[in-house]
């Protein structure tokens, strides 16, 4: 299966551009499912429909996710359905679980009086990206685009399946689990019952499901769309993002700048934020490109509501530019001749006559004049484009080992963190792993073989990449005959 993460900054239409890119995919004809955990109703009111209510029946026999809504030809939207997962898993944890609840003198609680803990939303949308790739075949979809939170806990949450199969194989080794075989013997020398098997088994199920969803996130189906709305503040917080998706092998595959407002406005107002949107656009392709696409979405003059297509705002259903936007970075009016504009932001004086005629109208850069009606989503499918076509099979290992023992008597690791800054870069060795922070981000990762019998004389970050020398130890490496 496909699968689009949709991320970025906060408060940059993140949602937006995953019902686009979602609407997209289903026009190219494939089956597709938007797939959001956003609790507040956002993607209701975006997307013109109803609220996305769970299935009925039991939790455990219920996917994580509403019942799914179609909203166009080959396209459904569902929400991951966190308080109903959280009470189902939890029963059935305590099922699980009972005989060491009955030795601990606890009661079971009730799922009518569960409510789902802080943290625990991540878990459910792990569990239905998971699900989402275990559907019947022929009852499945093609592409599945989520709507992911921000970036900062997109990365977290993407990096959390890996993080808890290493406690998991700490606090309980498979060596030790051949304990379970001793259970009888034990709990008649303790006088006291032990753990239930099933726990041991819970424990097992855990690694299955974490490994699966794990495996998901680390294939080449799985990639990452970036939204932005251009600006001085969001090219930080950009930058961080990368540097931490990269440092769990996440694969970027376009940049959205979003809400781009038209360039040569005679209005001074309007002229100076988009002059700023432009000199962070330009930072942006100068950042990313040619490597990764940046994509130019306009601003329409309000949020998209609904599926249905522009009214006269060009041809929605495909054509044209695929980056949208235009100005000096794509060429072209980014809103078509004729097509939508955002509403002018100044107000209206106060003194005029009613009757008279809107002085804004006057000013087409403002966003005045004979305006047609903003456009839903439609309008965007297109510039946003589907994702395109992408083996499901396990990535290639990013982290590449250089053997300069010839030359310079060591071995290089590098590790691709474009973004990173070397000020927030921390660098701990730690037995046969290696720690690497960066900003509010950190990965434990395994070394390799050769560089398990070296040590680390010394590391750089040189043009996105963190170059680490390892000398050979030479109690550990192997003597030449």
């Amino acid at each position: 299966m496909r699968t689009v993460l949709v991320t970025g900054t906060g408060g940059a239409g993140r949602t937006t551009v995953a019902a686009a890119t979602a609407l997209a995919a289903a026009r190219e004809g494939q089956r597709t499912l938007l797939l959001t955990a956003d609790p507040d109703g956002t993607p209701e009111a975006l997307l013109g429909i109803g609220p996305l209510r769970s299935a009925p029946g039991r939790s455990a026999d219920r996917l994580p996710w509403s019942v799914p809504v179609e909203l166009a030809p080959g396209l459904w939207a569902a929400r991951v359905v966190t308080d109903e997962w959280f009470r189902g898993e939890l029963t059935a944890l305590q099922d699980r679980g009972h005989g060491l609840l009955d030795m601990l003198g606890a009661t079971p609680l009730d799922g009518e009086e569960l409510t789902a803990l802080p943290g625990v939303e991540t878990i459910a949308l792990l569990r239905a990206l998971r699900a989402a790739q275990t559907a019947p075949s022929g009852a499945g979809w093609d592409v599945l685009v989520v709507d992911m939170p921000p970036a900062p806990d997109t990365v977290a949450l993407l990096a959390l399946p890996e993080q808890l199969r290493r406690y998991l194989r700490r606090l309980m080794p498979a060596e030790r689990q051949a304990a379970r075989a001793l259970r009888p013997m034990l709990a008649q020398l303790a006088g006291v019952p032990m753990p239930a098997q099933k726990l041991y088994e819970t424990a097992e199920r855990w690694e299955r499901e974490l490994a699966a969803v794990q495996g998901v996130m680390e294939s080449e189906a799985t990639t990452v769309r970036l939204v932005v709305d251009p600006g001085p503040l969001a090219d930080r917080a950009l930058r961080t993002a990368r540097a931490g998706l990269a440092l769990h092998g996440c694969r970027v595959e376009a940049v959205i700048a979003n809400r781009l407002l038209p360039t040569g406005s005679s209005d001074p107002w309007l002229a100076a934020l988009s002059g700023q949107q432009q000199a962070a656009l330009k930072e942006l392709y100068e950042q990313w490109a040619p490597a990764v696409p940046v994509l130019e979405l306009p601003h329409l003059g309000r949020d998209p509501h609904g599926i249905g297509d522009a009214q006269g705002g060009g041809d929605a259903q495909g054509g044209g530019d695929p980056r949208g936007a235009g100005g000096p970075h794509g060429g072209g009016d980014p809103y078509g001749a004729g097509g939508p504009r955002p509403a002018d932001p100044r107000p209206m004086d106060p003194g005029a006559d009613p009757g008279s005629a809107d002085p804004r109208a006057a000013d087409p850069g403002a966003g005045g004049g004979a305006r047609r009606a903003p456009a839903g989503l439609a309008a965007l499918a297109s510039a946003v484009g589907a994702p395109g076509a992408r083996p499901d099979r396990p990535a290639p290992d990013p982290w590449t080992v250089e053997d300069r023992l010839a030359d310079d008597g060591v071995l290089l690791w590098r590790l691709p963190l474009p973004g990173a800054d070397r000020d927030g870069l921390g660098l701990v060795r730690r037995g046969d792993e290696l720690i690497v922070t960066v900003g509010p981000f950190h990965r434990v990762l395994p070394l390799p073989s050769a560089l398990r019998r070296c040590t680390v004389s010394g590391a750089g970050l040189r043009e996105g990449w963190l170059q680490v020398r390892f000398t050979p130890d030479p109690d550990l490496w192997p003597k030449r005959l």
